[in-house]
């Protein structure tokens, strides 16, 4: 694979094109009040799928900037009561923002079709069967790369400073794993506790969804014996907002 489609609906399954058109059991599924969090396989043919790590290990990774926030120390020896721990948001990745014209990140993703993809309408349209609602015409686009050993601690991703943002809005994950990786988890909160979990490196080009803000993780990535500098997982994320503004 040298390129990405230039029409995201030409990654698609018949499964997945049946979701686009609306006619998937999982179509608009984040639009249920109970509903926060879908992981579905099936939908990105994987045999293209298979090769989109290798392509985004060559052209984009090294455009990323590593972000890494470990825990501050000061949780612990700033602590004045038993049991008042405070975590802020912890992570250790790579990434880039491709929203900028000008970046180096940017201009990687365009010569190997990835902006093209990602700006097609099937690709917007396809969240928007997912959501169930109606999407604002803007969005942003983000590409994260895990080594081995990468993770994203426990957070809600709210925004309740940002007007557009604060009462929700949703996430969309394409993952594509290289063969060196053993596994990740994406662990998230239903009725309060950390008691869901799904593997996010196994199924080539998984999709999952996010109805934002909720509790969630994802486990360090674990790579096969001998294999860490291989091992990797691409996220290509976007990020919608509700054109009603009425999530909760």
């Amino acid at each position: 694979m040298r390129r990405f489609p230039e029409d995201f609906a030409d990654l698609l399954t018949p499964k997945g094109a049946a979701l686009l058109a609306g006619r998937h059991a999982r179509a608009g599924a984040l639009a249920e009040p109970r509903t926060r969090f879908l992981a579905l396989d099936g939908l990105i043919d994987a045999r293209p799928a298979r090769a989109v790590a290798a392509l985004l290990d060559k052209a984009l990774l090294p455009h990323l900037r590593e972000m890494a926030q470990p825990i501050p120390p000061e949780t612990i020896w700033e602590q004045t009561q038993n049991y008042a721990e405070a975590l802020p948001k912890t992570m250790r990745q790579r990434t880039a923002h491709l929203d900028n014209a000008r970046s180096a990140a940017f201009k990687a993703a365009s010569e190997i079709g990835l902006i093209a993809m990602l700006r097609s309408d099937s690709y917007r349209a396809f969240a928007a069967a997912l959501a169930g609602r109606v999407l604002k015409q803007k969005y942003g686009l983000q590409a994260i790369a895990y080594g081995a050993g990468d993770y994203a601690g426990p957070h809600t991703d709210h925004h309740p400073e940002e007007p557009a943002a604060r009462r929700g809005y949703l996430d969309m994950h394409l993952s594509f794993a290289t063969n060196a990786v053993r596994d990740q988890y994406l662990v998230y909160a239903k009725t309060g506790h950390f008691t869901e979990m799904v593997e996010v490196t196994q199924k080539p080009g998984l999709v999952t969804a996010y109805r934002l803000p909720f509790w969630h993780y994802t486990t360090p990535l674990r790579a096969k014996p001998k294999q860490e500098k291989k091992a990797r997982r691409w996220v290509l994320l976007g990020t919608f907002l509700f054109a009603d503004q009425a999530a909760r």
